[in-house]
């Protein structure tokens, strides 16, 4: 598989994430689904601390390798892309389709990466 997002590219991508998903409800109308802002936040929250936890370049700890890292995205996006029809709110139409736009965004991200682990005499 041609993955064309390196290492770098991913952490700016999860930097750009973090405030999409915190900004979502309000952007795409769903500030009233409290379940959905609530999964909005988890995955804000998540992708912020496995990013300061993984051994990339903007990692701040670099404990989590970016391959699990990677796991871990593509494992929150099947649950944000789930989380509709899990916590009920699939009737709700903008909340949905949010939710599964931000899953797709992680696993394409997960998926779409090279996973290059960081040299260790660099950190």
């Amino acid at each position: 598989m041609n993955q064309p997002i390196s290492r770098k590219q991913h952490g700016f991508s999860d930097l750009s994430y973090v405030p999409l998903a915190l900004a979502l409800p309000s952007l795409a109308g769903f500030e009233d689904e409290e379940k959905a802002v609530a999964v909005t936040r988890f995955l804000a929250g998540n992708v912020a601390t496995v990013g300061l936890f993984t051994r990339a370049e903007w990692g701040a700890v670099k404990k989590i390798p970016f391959k699990a890292h990677l796991l871990l995205d593509i494992g929150a996006g099947v649950m944000a892309a789930a989380s509709p029809w899990l916590f009920g709110f699939a009737d709700n139409k903008k909340a949905r389709n949010g939710l599964l736009l931000l899953g797709a965004m992680n696993i394409m991200a997960g998926a779409l990466s090279r996973p290059e682990e960081m040299p260790e005499d660099t950190y």
